[in-house]
């Protein structure tokens, strides 16, 4: 089987920026969270989509805000999506799909954490991470774990991600240390670029095994005498950017892989939820139901 990991997070600000406005029967904006149902019916129909889970950030502040005043919180964040998280969540679990609703831990860390799991699973024949979030790319492993991006349909195992990033999923982190990650806003070092980083790390791959002394450095780089004295002078600021970049595997979620599973749309949960948002025709998208029912039309999809 397949275990497809879902960032729910990543397509629900998607589908805000990316699709139409929509108003509910109340007058509220939902078109994010109407993209985002129409999002995963795509997936569940996608051939080979058996077991999937969704995580989602319920919160957007997290651990990580306690170690570093500049993380990312959710100022800045639309107000009429902010509003649609917890809706995005209910909707999604009434497609009979697992939510991991992540408090303490970021969405980020409840699909690295389902990622582990299922890797260690003899069953499963892939892990499908599905999001182009390079923070995700720390997760890769060969081809078992690979991320898909499915708006651009490219896929990255092990290969694709030192092809992007020039170096391996396990150094992902320490080259976001040196880079920085704007959008979870953190700076990286000075005079640090993506080029250097991976230059530099494709040979020493963490931080701890680059020299201090440039005229130790096993690789050229253009510029190194000024990049190791920002590392020399920072190497406490970017071990914490370090600490930030790496996902964890030790978020809270009590299902099992094969409590994955997706059995079909619960219609007891979706319909009053289609009638909230004034979209009583996703219904008819729904190719499977988990409850049979003795009379009416969705008997025959189950």
């Amino acid at each position: 089987m397949k275990v497809h990991l879902v960032d729910g997070t990543y397509e629900l600000f998607r589908s805000y920026f990316g699709a139409p406005e929509a108003r509910s029967p109340a007058g509220l904006e939902v078109g994010a969270t109407l993209g985002l149902m129409r999002s995963m019916l795509a997936l569940l129909r996608e051939d080979g989509v058996t077991h999937i889970g969704c995580a989602f950030d319920h919160v957007v502040e997290s651990f990580r805000n306690d170690l570093y005043p500049g993380y990312k919180t959710s100022e800045g964040v639309p107000a009429d999506l902010m509003a649609q998280f917890h809706l995005a969540e209910r909707a999604v679990a009434a497609l009979g799909i697992v939510v991991w609703p992540m408090i303490e831990f970021e969405a980020d860390d409840g699909i690295a954490t389902a990622a582990a799991r299922a890797e260690l699973d003899p069953d499963v024949e892939q892990v499908v991470i599905c999001s182009p979030d390079k923070d995700m790319a720390q997760c890769v492993r060969g081809t078992r774990v690979i991320c898909l991006d499915r708006v651009r349909k490219k896929v990255y195992d092990e290969a694709g991600v030192r092809q992007k990033f020039g170096v391996l999923p396990a150094s992902i982190p320490d080259w976001l240390a040196l880079v920085g990650d704007d959008a979870d806003g953190y700076p990286g070092l000075a005079r640090w670029g993506a080029k250097s980083a991976a230059a530099v790390l494709a040979h020493y791959e963490h931080l701890e095994a680059i020299p201090d002394n440039q005229a130790e450095w096993a690789v050229p780089v253009r510029g190194a005498a000024a990049l190791a004295e920002s590392l020399r002078n920072g190497r406490d600021e970017v071990t914490l950017y370090r600490t930030l970049a790496r996902l964890r595997t030790d978020a809270p979620l009590p299902e099992s892989i094969r409590e994955l599973e997706w059995r079909g749309a619960d219609h007891g949960a979706l319909e009053p939820i289609c009638n909230e948002l004034g979209a009583t025709g996703l219904l008819e998208r729904v190719h499977r139901w988990s409850v049979v029912e003795s009379e009416g039309p969705h008997s025959s999809q189950v």
